[in-house]
């Protein structure tokens, strides 16, 4: 089998705490493989380093055979990445805010233009594509900012609890979509905190706390070893029962100290 994600020994430290902590890791080619953890656990920070917002501190990683280091601009080439934020600009329309984004991945007008009318069709957002982003319903800006993601037609997409806040109706369609998505050959990282979510989507699970991994199997095997009924048994069993509650990196403005001036 060909390793689309090859991580060894992986580490990241802010001021000296291990936020990845020499991680061993490989999805394979065409694999749906989800990756679950704690609040803190250190999954954000992963796939940060895999889709190259973030240098590693020690290791290496290669996303679609480039060092993520190294190679930074031509793992950019071949990775879409979903994150928990919405990037779409609320002044623009459907397809202006494609085209945007097109043209910063270099694409060829006829060729942009083509692949943006499949996307829209692929969510069906076609009879929405010259209406402001800001009239959009969460559950329609996420569809968009999932095709966001597959403009360059990326062979690995990186899902960062794209499913979070949607109505259901809208999370069986982001499902499906990732489910027709993995069948056509994409290789997909998803990252949730639904239980049943990655239950049913996920080929492999990958389980990460306290920045190592601490489990990596098929649902079906987890449960087994560990002799409960649910994805959700085995994950409490292995990270624990108590809660993880974590600070917003960023303070707002007028909680924090007063600023000075002049």
């Amino acid at each position: 089998m060909i390793a689309d994600i090859e991580v060894k020994g992986l580490a990241k430290y802010f001021n000296g705490f291990p936020a990845v902590n020499h991680i061993d890791l490989t999805v394979y080619k065409g694999e749906l493989f989800g990756l679950l953890g704690p609040n803190g656990a250190g999954k954000t920070t992963l796939m940060r380093i895999l889709t190259t917002l973030l240098r590693p501190s020690e290791g290496q990683a290669t996303v679609g055979g480039y060092d993520v280091v190294r190679d930074a601009s031509k793992v950019r080439t071949v990775i879409g990445a979903v994150s928990d934020k919405l990037i779409m600009y609320n002044l623009l329309s459907a397809k202006e805010n494609l085209r945007f984004f097109g043209r910063l991945y270099g694409l060829k007008r006829d060729v942009m233009e083509k692949r943006i009318d499949e996307l829209l069709d692929l969510v069906e957002l076609r009879s929405w594509q010259n209406k402001l982003i800001g009239t959009f319903s969460t559950g329609m800006k996420q569809r968009l900012n999932i095709v966001r993601a597959l403009i360059q037609n990326p062979s690995i997409l990186f899902l960062d609890e794209p499913t979070l806040g949607l109505d259901p109706q809208s999370q069986r369609f982001v499902k499906d979509l990732a489910k027709d998505l993995h069948n056509r050959g994409m290789t997909i990282v998803l990252t949730t905190h639904d239980m049943e979510e990655a239950d049913e989507l996920s080929q492999k699970i990958g389980i990460i706390d306290k920045g190592k991994i601490i489990a990596c199997d098929t649902s079906s095997n987890l449960k087994r070893l560990q002799g409960v009924g649910t994805l959700e048994e085995v994950f409490l069993g292995l990270t624990g029962r108590g809660l993880r509650d974590s600070a917003n990196e960023k303070i707002p403005p007028m909680m924090g100290r007063r600023r000075m001036f002049g």
